[in-house]
Formats: structure tokens, C-alpha cells, sequence
């Protein structure tokens, strides 16, 4: 991952908008991601990390 985060690339979760460094509150993007492509894909990488933990999480107990 890129040591310039302000170049990176965040999903902006009120607009669904994709924008490249700090454009818009933390409590409003996730991220960041290394090209726009990724970033657009934000909620299925979300999603699927998610389903990963829980899973990893349900095998722990």
C-alpha cells in the first residue's frame, strides 16, 4: 500500500461516489484504496471481508 494516502483512493459511503484523497469527513469514506477500479468495488470488498471474519470469528469459539 501507498505511504501517500492523500493520493489514494476512498468510497465515499453518503454518495457512493469514489474521490481521491481527503474530500469528504472520515465518518463518511472507507478506504483507502490503491486505484479508483478497487474503490469502486468498496462495498463488495466490505461484504466480503465481513463474511471472512465472522466466519474466522465463529471458528475461534
Amino acid at each position: 500500500m501507498s505511504d501517500d494516502v492523500e493520493r489514494m483512493y476512498w468510497y465515499n459511503l453518503r454518495t457512493g461516489e469514489v474521490e481521491q484523497g481527503f474530500q469528504s469527513p472520515a465518518v463518511d469514506r472507507v478506504g483507502p484504496f490503491e486505484t479508483r477500479a478497487e474503490a469502486e468495488r468498496a462495498l463488495e470488498i466490505l461484504r466480503a471481508n465481513s463474511a471472512k471474519w465472522a466466519e474466522e470469528d465463529e471458528a475461534e469459539d
